[in-house]
């Protein structure tokens, strides 16, 4: 199976040196993702309060990218799957 969103990845710039949300209620994350479509950050699902799939499901831009240091994997929510975003 192949990923049918590959054609909305967008050339985009991390919108915040951590989550957004996260730090506007003075929380903490576990990993970071960026929406490869408007490049918002939020914490990934290990962490508390999972604001990067939060934000799939308010926006439904379905990629977002590892922004961990050494880390270059991305996922995508439709399909369910782990992309190629190098």
């Amino acid at each position: 199976m192949e990923c049918t969103h590959m054609d909305q990845i967008r050339k985009v710039k991390p919108s915040a040196k951590g989550c957004e949300e996260c730090l506007k209620i003075g929380s903490t994350w576990v990993h970071l993702r960026m929406c490869l479509e408007c490049g918002h950050v939020g914490c990934c699902d290990s962490s508390q309060h999972k604001h990067a799939t939060k934000h799939f499901h308010k926006t439904q831009h379905p990629i977002m990218r590892s922004i961990e240091p050494g880390e270059s994997w991305g996922w995508c929510y439709v399909d369910e799957m782990e992309v190629n975003v190098v």
